[in-house]
C-alpha cells in the first residue's frame, strides 16, 4: 500500500528510531527509555561542558569565540530535539503524521505517485548532502588533534572532567567529544528531515493539484453534455477540497515547528558569525583551518535548505492561481465558473511557512541572514 509518510520520512525515521529520538512507544520498554536519556544526556553533557568553560575563559574573545560556534549549534540541536522526545508537541507531530497519509491527500493514479515520487527524491538528495557533509566536517574534527597540535589536546576546546594527560582519560574524553558530535550531526538530519520533508510534501500535493485542474476536458456540445459538464466541476470541488487540506496541513506544520525555526534562524546568525572569527585567526594550512570551513558551508547549506523549503512552498502555491486560469474554464456551465472564481480569490493568497509566527522563510529571508551575519562579524572583528 503507498504511504506518503514512508516515502518522505523513511530514512528520518530509520536514523531517529536508532538514536532514540523518535516518538517514543505507549508500551516502550525500560530499555528503550534509559537508551533515550543516555542519547539525550550526551548531548546536553557536551552543552554543559561548552557553557563551562566559555564562564571559564569570559573575556578573551577568542577562546570565546572558539567555543561559542559550536555552542549555537549544541543549543539549537537541544531545542529541536526536545520537540520530538517530550511531550511539548507530540500530539502534533502525531497528527501531521496521520495527516500525510489521509485520504485526500491519497494519489489517484501513477501520474500522482511520480509527482509524489520527484519531490521526495529532490529533498532527500539535498538532505542525504547535508548528512554527507556533516560527517565529513566530523571526520576533519577528529583529525584535529593529530595534526594541529603537538601536544595531546581534545578535539573540542572545552571544560572535561577528565585530563588529556593521562592516556585513559585522553581515550575517553576523545571518544566522548567526537561520538557526541557525529551522533549530532546525524540528530540534525533526522529532525530537519520530519520538518522540511513535511513542507516539501505540501509542495507535491499543490502540483498534483494542478494536474488535475489540467486535466479538466473540453465540453462536446453534440454529445454527454451534462456529463462532462458534472465531471468537470466535480473535479473543480475535489480540487478545492484539496487546496483546504493544504492550507490545514502547512498551518498544522507551522504551528508544530515555528519556534525552533524562529531558533534556526537566529542560531545561524551567531554560527556563521563566530565561525568567520575563527576562521580569520587560524593558519589556512591547518586542519583546523578547514574544518571550520566545511563546517561553516553545512550550516549555511542547512540555512538555505531551510529557507528554499519555505520559497518553494510560496512559489508552488502562486503558481496555482495561474494554472486556475489556464484550464478550460470557458467552455463550462455558470456553476462551474462561479466556483473559479471563488477559488481564484482564495488561492492569490500563497501559503507561506513562518518562524515564530512572523519571520516568512524565503530566499530574501537566507540573503537577509547572510548580510545580518556579516554585519555582526564586521563589528566584532573591529573590536578585536
Amino acid at each position: 500500500m503507498f504511504s506518503s509518510e514512508d516515502l518522505f520520512l523513511n530514512r528520518a525515521k530509520f536514523v531517529m528510531k536508532h538514536l532514540g529520538v523518535w516518538i517514543p512507544a505507549e508500551n516502550g520498554s525500560i530499555l528503550d527509555r534509559a537508551y533515550r536519556a543516555f542519547m539525550m544526556t550526551l548531548q546536553y553533557l557536551f552543552l554543559i561542558f561548552q557553557m563551562i568553560y566559555i564562564v571559564q575563559v569570559w573575556g578573551d574573545l577568542d577562546a570565546v569565540s572558539q567555543a561559542s560556534y559550536l555552542l549555537f549549534t549544541q543549543a539549537c540541536l537541544c531545542l529541536k530535539v526536545i520537540y520530538f522526545i517530550f511531550q511539548i508537541n507530540i500530539d502534533m507531530l502525531k497528527e501531521l503524521l496521520q495527516f500525510m497519509d489521509a485520504e485526500v491527500f491519497k494519489p489517484d493514479n501513477e501520474v500522482h505517485k511520480n509527482i509524489l515520487k520527484l519531490q521526495a527524491a529532490r529533498i532527500k538528495r539535498l538532505l542525504l548532502a547535508f548528512m554527507v557533509s556533516s560527517q565529513i566536517t566530523c571526520g576533519l574534527w577528529a583529525m584535529k588533534p593529530l595534526f594541529d597540535d603537538a601536544d595531546r589536546k581534545f578535539p573540542f576546546d572545552m571544560w572535561m572532567p577528565v585530563s588529556p594527560e593521562k592516556a585513559v582519560q585522553y581515550y575517553i574524553g576523545y571518544a566522548f567529544q567526537l561520538g557526541t558530535i557525529c551522533i549530532s550531526a546525524y540528530m540534525y538530519f533526522g529532525v530537519d528531515s520530519v520538518v522540511f520533508s513535511s513542507v516539501i510534501f505540501g509542495c507535491a500535493q499543490i502540483d498534483i493539484i494542478k494536474e488535475k485542474l489540467m486535466s479538466i476536458t473540453t465540453v462536446d456540445r453534440k454529445q454527454g453534455t451534462k456529463e462532462a459538464l458534472a465531471q468537470n466541476y466535480n473535479k473543480l470541488v475535489d480540487c478545492i477540497k484539496h487546496h483546504q487540506a493544504i492550507v490545514t496541513f502547512t498551518e498544522l506544520v507551522e504551528n508544530a515547528y515555528h519556534p525552533y525555526l524562529l531558533f534556526q534562524l537566529v542560531g545561524s546568525v551567531g554560527i556563521i558569525c563566530m565561525s568567520a572569527l575563527r576562521i580569520l585567526v587560524v593558519d589556512w594550512r591547518s586542519m583546523q583551518f578547514f574544518s571550520i570551513l566545511t563546517y561553516v558551508s553545512v550550516m549555511i547549506s542547512q540555512l538555505f535548505v531551510c529557507c528554499w523549503c519555505g520559497h518553494e512552498l510560496t512559489a508552488t502555491s502562486e503558481d496555482l492561481h495561474t494554472v486556475l486560469y489556464k484550464c478550460i474554464w470557458y467552455e463550462q456551465d455558470v456553476k462551474f465558473k462561479r466556483e473559479l472564481c471563488f477559488a481564484m480569490m482564495r488561492i492569490s493568497r500563497p501559503l507561506v511557512l513562518r518562524a515564530g509566527h512572523y519571520i516568512i522563510l524565503s530566499r530574501q529571508t537566507f540573503v537577509a541572514i547572510l548580510r545580518m551575519s556579516y554585519s555582526y562579524f564586521a563589528v566584532l572583528n573591529q573590536t578585536t
